[in-house]
């Protein structure tokens, strides 16, 4: 899946742009880990009130 590898490759600059556009995230909110990118996405469902289809757009436009 294209976008789980380019969340993969490019996470640290992903992870600081999304903590400086929503001040509420933590770094236990954006912790990937491997085969759980799923899990990632639920977090951040819940958190910011996004659906998955949202949060994918999101992560595109930073």
């Amino acid at each position: 899946m294209k976008q789980t590898t380019e969340l993969k490759g490019n996470w640290n600059e992903i992870k600081g742009k999304m903590k400086q556009k929503f001040a509420t995230l933590t770094d236990d909110d954006l912790l990937l880990e491997e085969g759980k990118q799923d899990e990632l996405y639920g977090r951040l469902q819940v958190k910011l009130g996004k659906t998955k289809e949202e949060l994918h757009k999101l992560i595109a436009d930073l």
